[in-house]
């Protein structure tokens, strides 16, 4: 007994370092024998993300011929569904093609857009539903499907009640582009959000005992009679296995690292970076596709304003948020930072080398964490003055410090007459030392994929929903319309994640 809570105090102890963002230094590598040896696995390279965990996944020995649900991905939207088809009381499995858990999810950084949940009402916030679908539409050029966002926004308190049920608290509440409230919920020290919500969700699947095998790239959704009934599933790359189920769940993620499905209906894009773990290749979609499923707005594609240009990373909308600016090689800002991403991205590419930087000051950075990411990447210019930023930037001394006067000026007036901003205005850039980090462009979201309905059934050609397939998360297409507001994407995979596992567990029991 005493071996047993001592065993449990560890595991706690290890999670509770990970969502401290400890260790990343530690980034342990791939075990070179493959998925029976696979114990402790760390992302590689630009999955290598701060905090990322020891992780123990399921030993190819342990793998059953059967499951009730397949769900392909293990991303927020696969680990979720896994949870409540597990709760629902079936034996859900989960393959991921990864060495680690996590996919995109893991990126993320910003926070989840919610309205009216329990920590808006208890931090005075008023919201509503209704303003979150008009923000959301608008967001879209009203080209979002209006029920697949219906549903979004009146789930949206409930998916943050589940996650605080289930230990993954976000009561730090903040504001991204496009929206006029605060809405964007964060860890509760401010932290980025994707590493402790994929860390949160895999911890909870480990304790409910869900099997999930990594290096298990899925190849094939099988079918029969005119049902979806299993997969083909290739381990380590060498041994392929058909196993079955009643249902399959496929949250796979975009297509934002698969540069041939980019260009052939955005060759625009072509030669731009991506924020994009490389396991975002769209094969979900693909294997969608040769069972009739139907896909939409394949062409909207996001390119985020605020990425690490040398790096392919992310910087996160939060850093905006909590009040920078951004200002031109010129040291002059140019546009309304929390305009929608791709009016702001619009404005950067007008710039004469394409490029900007984003620039704060302390303050910012002690309530934006992610910004101690960015700075153990080596991204952050600093200064102890205006001054000294100006030089460490190569822009204009007295250009910087006439645009930062001016804009703390209109935070004290509540008014940007240069700009129009109105949000994310809450403190001046007055605090020393000050802070810079260049940014451009970049391929960040996939707005299209696969069309499904409020019950995340992927349906055919003519609206009619293909036995036993289900699908969440940026796989799916028409939820965001033509562009994404920030904190929309970690949302979607916990509502639409949460309501795949429940319909393919009602599906199963109806059989």
């Amino acid at each position: 007994m005493q071996k047993k809570a001592a065993a449990i105090l560890i595991l706690m102890l290890s999670f509770a370092l990970v969502i401290a963002g400890c260790g990343s230094g530690n980034q342990n590598k791939k075990d070179n024998q493959g998925q029976n040896d696979t114990k402790t696995e760390e992302a590689a390279g630009n999955e290598a993300v701060s905090g990322a965990s020891k992780m123990t996944y399921t030993p190819l020995d342990q793998l059953q011929d059967k499951y009730d649900i397949i769900i392909v991905g293990a991303g927020g939207a696969g680990m979720s569904a896994a949870l409540e088809a597990k709760s629902k009381g079936l034996n859900p499995v989960i393959f991921e093609k990864m060495p680690v858990a996590g996919g995109n999810t893991l990126k993320a950084s910003s926070g989840m857009n919610a309205s009216e949940t329990k920590f808006q009402k208890e931090q005075g916030i008023e919201d509503s539903n209704d303003l979150f679908y008009e923000e959301t539409l608008k967001g879209g050029h009203g080209t979002n499907d209006k029920e697949l966002l219906r549903f979004f926004v009146d789930n949206s308190a409930s998916a943050i009640d589940w996650l605080d049920s289930i230990g993954i608290r976000l009561n730090n509440i903040t504001i991204t582009g496009g929206m006029g409230e605060k809405r964007t919920h964060r860890p509760e020290d401010g932290s980025a959000v994707g590493q402790y919500v994929a860390n949160g969700l895999l911890k909870n699947v480990q304790e409910k005992e869900i099997p999930l095998f990594v290096n298990a790239t899925v190849k094939e959704i099988t079918e029969k009679d005119g049902k979806v009934n299993g997969v083909k599933v290739l381990f380590d790359e060498k041994d392929e296995k058909t196993i079955t189920a009643d249902a399959v769940v496929v949250t796979t993620g975009g297509y934002g690292s698969n540069m041939e499905m980019i260009s052939k209906v955005r060759p625009d894009l072509e030669g731009l970076v991506t924020t994009n773990q490389e396991g975002s290749t769209g094969d979900g979609i693909q294997m969608i596709e040769k069972l009739g499923g139907t896909t939409v707005d394949m062409d909207q594609i996001q390119v985020h304003p605020t990425v690490q240009q040398d790096k392919s990373y992310l910087i996160g909308e939060v850093v905006r948020g909590e009040g920078s600016i951004l200002v031109s090689n010129e040291g002059k800002r140019f546009v309304n930072e929390l305009d929608t991403r791709d009016k702001v991205t619009a404005a950067i590419n007008k710039l004469s080398d394409k490029s900007a930087y984003l620039v704060f000051d302390s303050g910012v950075k002690s309530r934006a964490k992610a910004i101690e990411q960015y700075e153990k990447m080596g991204f952050v210019l600093a200064g102890d003055s205006i001054e000294a930023l100006a030089k460490e930037m190569g822009v204009p001394a007295d250009s910087l410090k006439t645009t930062l006067d001016t804009w703390n000026n209109a935070v004290k007036d509540k008014k940007d007459a240069e700009f129009g901003r109105t949000t994310g205005m809450d403190n001046d850039l007055s605090s020393g030392p000050f802070y810079a980090i260049k940014i451009g462009p970049g391929i960040h979201y996939t707005m299209g994929g696969v069309k499904i309905n409020t019950n995340t059934e992927v349906v055919n050609k003519d609206g009619e929903p293909i036995q036993g397939l289900f699908a969440a998360g940026e796989v799916v297409g028409g939820l965001h319309g033509e562009n994404r507001i920030g904190g929309n994407s970690v949302a979607e995979i916990i509502i639409f994640g949460r309501q795949a596992g429940i319909k393919s567990a009602e599906y199963v029991q109806a059989q």
